[in-house]
């Protein structure tokens, strides 16, 4: 027996529904209309039959008695079937509407990202069998939508709109995410936090913004900004915002540091050892602990283990209440060690100790910003195997009761971001099923060939390091080299910067430089071959597969091509300046800007239809920055020999002999651009 769903098919929901059944309703009717051409017809009587009827469960449903949980029942009603989605809360009814969303009418949980809507279709058959969902394995899981400078600079309102936040919710809700922080130190008057409430999504906090409050200095300006010394003035914020999310689902962040996301020891000198350190953070923790105890019934609170709290925590400094989910982080790059400082890299282990009781989680990335070798528009680097692995050792560990998956802008990561889904839904992923089922939706019209582009994006990225995690990001492109040519350009070349060692060792600037070029260079005939593979496939596949894998690979590929040849290029102009040779120097800077701006051509061209503007924000990796200090330093390399006329190269090199010893100066007031300049040496020399 088989229940028919068609353009014609009837629905019922509660009466005066609840927010979150409201927007997943939104959603369903919005999904029905795309599949079957046609508004669905809401059902408002109760007692007239409804062919699917959105309800709470009673005792006789035998619906899971959980939280979250839902069920599908078919029930005899007026001589026909009907489907009953039937769920014990709020959140239950609206993961059992996608359900039907997704299982049924074929609506993928990132339709809107991938622009891949659901197919048109003028039937759908349910066979008539119950049905109760599984048990998430983790409980609390969702995504930080950090670094999230596209979604800010997508639109031209600041915060930004529902129109923004909508897709970024119902996306998490199809993964069946339950928690957001929604977004990174947004004003207060944003509709950020207020649109994830309303869709049914339990809220959480930055962890250098315990329970939420607003920062001292922005509340206090001029204050000293020490628990030590303004106890109340600290704990004034803390009860404001306990009050203000009270009546919401809140995981409350306990937390204690400095302003600006920094341990609050660099301002307070006082505690100078780890002793003190950790006293005052386990104090703070316990206060807030107390505070939200006072206020709300039930609460769910998080500790994160970030950073040096997490090494005063290993060390037996920080002491943390028994009921707190206490939140181990990963080192940006998927590792579930200790993160890199500058150049201090411990790699210490970030998971509980196999004697450790009480609840414990995970905040990982999949998209990191650090100003060294992050992935911030590309891709995550390393193989997902790597993800998998870690996440699995994590959950073995006894780190299963909360995931904050660091989601970014979303768009650029739904590879991965997908992978996480299946970790957190069923605690284990087969990365190789994963990616097949992966690439079958996104490409249905494509090839197996497509999944084989995707494991080789990895192995293409730079090794730059020792560990399995040490793969270069987009950002490896591009801050090095801005530190390369501030360093150069400020006469400081006779010492090596510091702020490189982390890739490079200890050497000199000479060989800091050599050491970028040397592995740009030897990475680009796989990036180059990589490229050559996807734009062969691309006329075999359907125009929006095509499309589809011009946005979610070729573009990132092109970001890493682009910046390995722009950096190489960077590293002749340097190597030729040392030999004062002026005019190639000149040469190569300018063919390392033209190298980089193919990255920015690559952005502008996955910002097509609704993608407008997406990336013109792009202030951390910052293409367009890097793009305009290498113009910098050819104006400045051209200052070498071609000023102040700017024709001596002109003449030396291009000007045909017989006209060399014969021109009349004043016929000759147009000086070449340093574009045509460039070109026109570059051909005469051969580069």
């Amino acid at each position: 027996m088989v229940l028919i769903i068609d353009r014609n098919t009837t629905y019922r929901i509660p009466n005066n529904p609840a927010s979150p059944i409201r927007h997943a309703w939104d959603m369903v009717q919005r999904d029905h209309e795309q599949v079957f051409g046609a508004v669905p017809r809401l059902i408002t009587a109760e007692d007239e039959p409804a062919d699917v009827v959105i309800r709470y469960a009673k005792p006789e449903d035998r619906c899971p008695d959980r939280q979250e949980a839902f069920c599908f029942r078919f029930v005899k009603y007026g001589g026909k079937t009907e489907l009953h989605i039937i769920a014990g809360d709020d959140l239950g009814l609206v993961y059992g509407m996608l359900e039907y969303s997704g299982k049924h009418l074929g609506v993928d949980p990132f339709w809107f990202w991938a622009d891949l809507p659901p197919e048109r279709r003028s039937r759908v058959e349910i066979p008539e069998s119950d049905y109760d969902s599984p048990e998430p394995f983790v409980r609390f899981r969702g995504w930080f939508v950090n670094d999230e400078v596209c979604l800010i600079g997508w639109k031209e309102e600041y915060p930004p709109t529902r129109e923004v936040w909508q897709p970024v919710f119902e996306a998490l809700l199809r993964c069946g995410g339950n928690m957001v922080i929604p977004g990174t130190d947004l004003p207060r008057h944003g509709v950020h936090a207020d649109v994830a409430a309303e869709m049914g999504l339990w809220i959480t906090h930055h962890h250098a913004e315990p329970l939420g409050a607003e920062m001292f200095l922005r509340a206090y300006e001029g204050k000293k900004a020490s628990y030590q010394e303004n106890p109340e003035m600290f704990e004034v914020l803390w009860e404001e915002a306990i009050e203000r999310q009270k009546d919401r689902n809140i995981v409350w962040v306990l937390s204690f540091r400095g302003q600006g996301d920094q341990p609050f020891w660099i301002n307070d000198p006082a505690f100078d050892t780890p002793e003190k350190r950790g006293e005052m953070i386990s104090r703070v923790v316990r206060k807030q602990y107390e505070m939200v105890r006072s206020k709300v019934a039930d609460p769910q609170y998080c500790v994160a283990l970030y950073g040096e709290i997490s090494e005063l925590y290993k060390a037996g400094h920080v002491h943390v209440p028994n009921d707190v989910i206490k939140v181990w982080a990963d080192n940006g790059y998927g590792k579930m060690v200790s993160r890199r400082h500058g150049n201090l890299n411990l790699r210490v282990p970030a998971l509980p100790e196999p004697h450790e009781k009480g609840k414990h989680g995970i905040y990982y990335h999949v998209t990191f910003h650090d100003l060294q070798a992050s992935n911030h528009l590309a891709l995550f680097p390393a193989p997902a195997s790597l993800i998998s692995g870690e996440v699995e050792q994590a959950f073995r560990a006894g780190a299963k009761d909360y995931v904050l998956v660091n989601c970014g802008n979303i768009r650029p990561h739904v590879y991965t971001l997908d992978l996480l889904r299946e970790l957190w839904t069923r605690g284990e992923a087969d990365t190789e099923e994963h990616l097949g089922s992966f690439v079958r939706r996104m490409f249905p019209s494509g090839s197996p060939e497509i999944a084989e582009l995707f494991r080789d994006y990895a192995r293409r990225t730079i090794p730059y390091g020792p560990n399995e995690d040490d793969r270069a990001g987009d950002e490896f492109y591009h801050h090095p080299a801005r530190i390369i040519v501030g360093h150069w350009l400020q006469g400081k070349s006779e010492h090596p910067d510091r702020r490189l060692y982390w890739a490079t060792g200890l050497t000199d600037f000479p060989e800091q430089v050599e050491c970028f070029r040397r592995l740009c260079a030897d990475a680009i005939p796989g990036w180059l071959e990589l490229k050559e593979r996807i734009e062969r496939l691309l006329p075999e596949l359907a125009e929006p597969d095509r499309l589809r894998l011009k946005d979610h690979l070729l573009l990132h590929v092109e970001l890493h091509l682009s910046g390995c040849e722009g950096f190489e290029a960077l590293g002749k102009s340097y190597s030729a300046y040392r030999e004062q040779n002026y005019p190639l120097a000149f040469v190569y800077a300018s063919q390392a800007m033209w190298k980089y701006e193919k990255g920015l051509i690559a952005l502008k061209l996955a910002e097509h239809g609704k993608w407008a503007h997406f990336f013109r924000a792009d202030w951390l990796t910052n293409i367009e920055s890097t793009v305009q200090n290498m113009d910098t330093l050819r104006r400045w390399l051209r200052m070498h020999g071609d000023s102040p006329d700017f024709f001596a190269w002109y003449k030396q090199f291009l000007m045909p002999e017989t006209e060399k010893y014969i021109y009349l100066e004043n016929t000759h007031r147009n000086p070449l651009s340093d574009d045509e300049l460039a070109k026109r040496l570059a051909d005469k020399f051969g580069v």
